[in-house]
């Protein structure tokens, strides 16, 4: 362990003891291959538990997980199987480090501000094949033929990438380009040795290309020139016994064979052997024929031996260049995810953030880039954030549900997320100060099989997050105490509220959508605090959504209005709004004991004063058939103007 620099890592220790009997159990071999041992700290990587994975649906969407709607499927425009693990793993884990995100984000904008560059990148990239999974295969010698050429072709890409790479001036790609050994040897022995459309297996023969091995060619030469030297046996026999109608044959019993008919048997000579007699004739063998026979009908079985044992050879000949091949997969799948993040941000108009330790979060004119990605026809209603560790740590957001408060807050994450994996992200202009964790409490839904209740799984989310919050996280609590009674839960969501903003606690940058106006009194009480609310445009009994976000409190939570526009039955909107009055005239929201009677309909009544009285003695007189057009727009004209 000593050589490894791990002496005072027990616990580590014990982990790598655990890997590698489990993998020699498993894979039996290759495990002398492992060199290196690569210690991910978590200091490193921004902490995102699974739950703020499947909140903010990095990877996969909540419902259907399927990568379609999530934020992997906005930014993953990789070429390679390679690129596509990377990418994934670099969503999962935004770096906290300023330095190795800006040489992100240094290699993202060359590419970004030189489109010719990225178009070539992006097509010697196209049709790369997964080194790591083939390198793989050829260290377990299990990889067959194809999967060499597929190799090979590969490598001959290496080249060309490096060739692009040559003129690049961002540090980061510099040093990718030096990564990528461009292996000329290693494709140079496939291309010589393996033929360009092997064989399934090697069992078929025919793998091995001709000119590469002496032997072999030898071997084939008999395998399928048996025909030309059996003849020439033939000739030579003729010529030494002088029987001008000797001739040679083949059956399954004696093999080869010399033919001579009765006239010339008298000529046959004395190392002839007699196999059998024919009313003609007589069939001979030679040791010679034997010979060939034996060379001939053994070249197949000789040829496949030997073609296994070079293809054998070849193959641990290129596995002894996996450090070199991993190198190179390692830099291509970089270079690859490089280039995607440069391709989606030109394509979505995406900003290059400033990221700094500053703490602050400012985003002017953001918008959620997988919303905007599945709007179709409609525009994406951009909104501003302007927090910081001081004055404006805790945002109290309330408005009507559908209002976008859900979408504003993970929209800020997810653009957190973006900024520190080297990503640009939709907004205008963005300042990110590194974010060590994100957390969300975002729904939930009964796990009856832990004998769960929502209400319990809310509560263990919020504890896990006052446990290991920091200054530096970033939270997003979306209706906290909506499970229990109202007056428990707004007790427990103001709690919590004050908690988060205490400095000497926690003090953590802080979305708090809720439908507890009543919390809306913190801002005057504790600082950091601010109020903001979904702007709403109430015209009568129906609303329109502005999606954006303002200063203040919300005047009213829109429930019953929501309700009509998701298509509840108007009869339970009118008994919905009695019902409201009464409690909020404190009556209490006395039932009636009948359905009839709850439910009835309203008597349609026309009450109309002088002026009413009058249109309507005007319209009843009015007869629409025999008016032209101008005279039906002059008498609505003046009705109009009576009402008024």
């Amino acid at each position: 362990m000593a050589e490894l620099l791990l002496s005072d890592k027990p616990l580590t220790v014990l982990s790598l003891n655990a890997l590698l009997e489990y993998l020699a159990q498993t894979q039996i071999n290759g495990l002398e291959r492992l060199s290196e041992v690569e210690i991910d700290l978590e200091s490193t990587a921004m902490g995102l538990d699974i739950t703020a994975r499947r909140n903010l649906e990095l990877t996969e969407t909540m419902r259907n997980k399927e990568k379609r709607g999530s934020l992997l499927w906005v930014l993953d425009r990789t070429k390679t199987a390679m690129g596509k693990r990377l990418i994934k793993a670099w969503l999962e884990q935004p770096l906290l480090s300023p330095a190795q995100i800006t040489l992100r984000q240094n290699a993202v904008e060359e590419l970004y501000s030189s489109p010719q560059i990225l178009d070539e990148l992006s097509g010697q990239l196209t049709g790369i094949y997964d080194l790591e999974r083939i390198m793989t295969r050829i260290v377990y010698g299990s990889a067959n033929g194809r999967e060499l050429r597929s190799l090979c072709a590969t490598l001959k890409k290496l080249p060309g990438l490096k060739a692009v790479l040559s003129g690049c001036e961002a540090t980061l790609l510099q040093t990718l380009d030096r990564e990528i050994d461009s292996l000329e040897d290693v494709a140079q022995l496939i291309d010589e040795s393996i033929v360009d459309d092997p064989p399934f297996t090697i069992r078929e023969g025919g793998i091995i290309r001709e000119g590469y091995h002496q032997e072999l060619d030898a071997i084939r030469h008999d395998m399928n020139g048996g025909t030309e030297l059996v003849a020439a046996v033939e000739a030579r026999e003729r010529e030494r016994t002088g029987i001008p109608k000797l001739k040679t044959g083949y059956n399954r019993v004696f093999g080869y064979y010399i033919e001579v008919s009765n006239s010339y048997k008298n000529q046959v000579p004395e190392d002839y052997i007699r196999k059998q007699t024919l009313t003609n004739g007589e069939r001979y063998i030679t040791q010679e024929l034997k010979d060939l026979e034996n060379r001939i009908l053994g070249a197949h079985d000789k040829s496949v031996a030997l073609e296994s044992r070079l293809f054998e050879e070849i193959r641990r000949h290129v596995a002894a260049q996996l450090s070199r091949v991993q190198a190179a997969a390692k830099a291509v799948a970089a270079l690859d995810v490089l280039a995607s993040f440069a391709t989606v941000s030109v394509k979505n108009d995406y900003t290059r953030p400033v990221i700094n330790l500053s703490g602050k979060l400012y985003l002017k004119d953001s918008r959620h880039p997988v919303v905007e990605a599945l709007l179709q026809d409609a525009p994406f209603v951009p909104n501003d954030v302007d927090m910081d560790m001081n004055d404006n740590r805790v945002a109290i957001i309330t408005g009507p549900n559908m209002a976008g408060k859900s979408t504003y807050m993970r929209q800020i994450a997810i653009i957190t997320i973006m900024a520190q994996i080297g990503c640009f992200v939709p907004a205008a202009v963005a300042e990110v100060g590194i974010v060590d964790h994100i957390f969300t409490r975002v729904g939930a839904s009964d796990d009856l099989s832990a004998g769960q209740s929502t209400f319990m799984i809310e509560m263990s989310e919020v504890a896990e997050i006052l446990k290991h919050a920091t200054a530096n996280s970033l939270i997003i609590f979306d209706e906290i105490g909506r499970g229990t009674s109202t007056f428990d839960g707004m007790s427990i969501a103001r709690a919590v509220l004050e908690y988060v903003q205490d400095k000497k606690l926690v003090g953590a940058k802080t979305l708090f959508a809720t439908h507890y106006h009543e919390l809306t009194e913190l801002e005057a009480i504790l600082p950091g605090v601010k109020n903001f609310n979904i702007a709403v445009k109430k015209k009568g009994d129906d609303i329109t959504f502005l999606r954006r976000i303002v200063r203040g409190g919300a005047d009213d939570s829109f429930g019953i209005e929501v309700a009509k526009l998701a298509g509840v039955p108007e009869k339970v909107i009118k008994r919905a709004k009695q019902v409201l009055n009464d409690l909020e005239h404190g009556e209490g929201g006395e039932v009636p004991h009948g359905t009839a009677e709850r439910f009835a309909e309203e008597p349609i009544q026309l009450t109309m004063d002088s002026v009413d009285g009058e249109v309507l003695q005007k319209l009843r007189a009015l007869d629409v058939n025999t008016l032209t057009p101008i005279e039906c727009m002059n008498a609505l004209f003046e009705l109009c103007n009576m009402l008024k």
